[in-house]
C-alpha cells in the first residue's frame, strides 16, 4: 500500500509538470515575436446582455470566454515588451506575458492604442490609483487620442498622477523600440468620434506584420488592402461581422468590413497571399469566433487564417 501511494505522488508529480505554464514558454523558439492575447470585439465573448446562442455556448461550458483584441510584442533578446490595446481585460493579458513570454522588471514597456473605442482603451483604468498605481507607464498615442485622454474624467487623473506618460506618435512616422524592432502607426478611416483610429506596421529584423482591427469599409481607405497585405509577413484584419443582416440594428451605423467582403476581395490572389491574412476582432455574434463554425472551415479551407490566443508569430 506504501508502494502504491509513493506511485500515485510521482505520476502527479509528472502530470503536474506537463500542463505547467513554462511549457508555452519553452516552446517558443523566436527572440523577437508578435502573441496574440485576445480576438475579440470591444465588449468581449460572452457580450453583455446576450441571451442568444452564441452566448449560451459559454454559458453551457462548449466555448470558453475570449478576450478583448490584443496583441503581445516580445524582444526576448533585449529583454523587453509591449502592448498592442489597454483593454478591460489587460490584467490577464499582461499577466499572460509575465507568465508565459517574459517576466521583467516593468511591468510593461509600452502601451500602443489605435483608438478612443472602448476596448482599445479603458484598461487604462487599472493603472490608476484604485489599481496598480504605478508611475509612468507608457502610452503611445496619436494627438487627437492624447487630448481625448488628457482632457476628460477619469483619465486626465492617470495623468495628473503620472501614471502614465504620453509618447506621441504621428501619422507614417516610425517608432525606432530597439535595434531589432520598429513600429510605424498610420491612420485608417472609422468612427473618429472622439478620436483619430490608427493601424500599425510592426518591423522586425526578418519579418512584418499588420495590425489593422478596426476600419469602415477597405474601399473607404486610401490603399489598396489586397496590396498592402502582399508587402508583409502577416496582416491581423477587422473581422468583426462574418456577413451583413448579423446583428438586429443597421449594420451601416457600426461599418466594419464583413469577413465575406474581405474573402471576396483576395478570391483571385494566390494561397501565399491569403495565408497572410489573419482575421480577428470578432464580435459575439460572428460564428467564425467558435471553433465548430462551419463557416470558419470554409473560409480555412481558401487559405485564410484565423486568430486565437495564444497565436505566435515570429519577426
Amino acid at each position: 500500500m506504501k508502494y502504491f501511494w509513493s506511485l500515485i505522488l510521482i505520476i502527479s508529480f509528472f502530470s503536474c509538470a506537463k500542463n505547467s505554464p513554462q511549457k508555452k514558454k519553452i516552446q517558443i523558439q523566436h527572440k523577437q515575436y508578435i502573441t496574440v492575447l485576445g480576438i475579440a470585439q470591444d465588449a468581449g465573448y460572452p457580450q453583455i446582455g446576450c441571451q442568444k446562442e452564441c452566448c449560451a455556448n459559454f454559458y453551457n461550458g462548449s466555448f470558453k470566454k475570449q478576450k478583448v483584441v490584443s496583441l503581445g510584442l516580445v524582444d526576448v533578446e533585449n529583454k523587453q515588451k509591449w502592448l498592442f490595446e489597454a483593454t478591460p481585460d489587460i490584467a490577464t493579458q499582461l499577466a499572460d506575458l509575465e507568465q508565459n513570454h517574459l517576466k521583467t522588471i516593468n511591468l510593461i514597456d509600452g502601451i500602443f492604442l489605435t483608438h478612443a473605442h472602448i476596448g482599445h482603451y479603458a484598461g487604462l483604468m487599472y493603472f490608476g490609483r484604485e489599481a496598480l498605481g504605478k508611475k509612468g507607464t507608457n502610452v503611445f498615442a496619436m494627438p487627437k487620442m492624447k487630448e481625448f485622454l488628457s482632457k476628460n474624467e477619469p483619465w486626465n487623473q492617470l495623468i495628473k498622477l503620472e501614471n502614465i506618460a504620453f509618447s506621441d506618435l504621428q501619422n507614417n512616422s516610425t517608432v525606432v523600440l530597439n535595434n531589432k524592432l520598429k513600429v510605424t502607426p498610420f491612420i485608417v478611416p472609422h468612427r473618429d468620434e472622439l478620436s483619430e483610429t490608427v493601424g500599425y506596421k510592426i518591423e522586425g529584423t526578418k519579418k512584418t506584420a499588420l495590425f489593422i482591427p478596426d476600419i469602415n469599409k477597405w474601399q473607404k481607405w486610401s490603399k489598396s488592402i489586397v496590396e498592402e497585405v502582399k508587402k508583409v509577413d502577416y496582416t491581423f484584419l477587422d473581422a468583426t461581422f462574418l456577413k451583413d443582416g448579423e446583428i438586429d440594428r443597421p449594420m451601416s451605423e457600426i461599418p466594419h468590413p464583413f469577413i465575406e467582403e474581405t474573402v471576396n476581395l483576395f478570391k483571385n490572389e494566390t494561397l501565399e497571399t491569403k495565408n497572410k491574412v489573419i482575421f480577428i476582432h470578432f464580435n459575439h455574434t460572428n460564428s467564425a469566433l467558435q471553433k465548430i463554425a462551419k463557416e470558419k472551415t470554409e473560409i480555412e479551407k481558401l487559405g485564410f487564417q484565423f486568430a486565437f490566443e495564444g497565436m505566435n508569430l515570429g519577426l
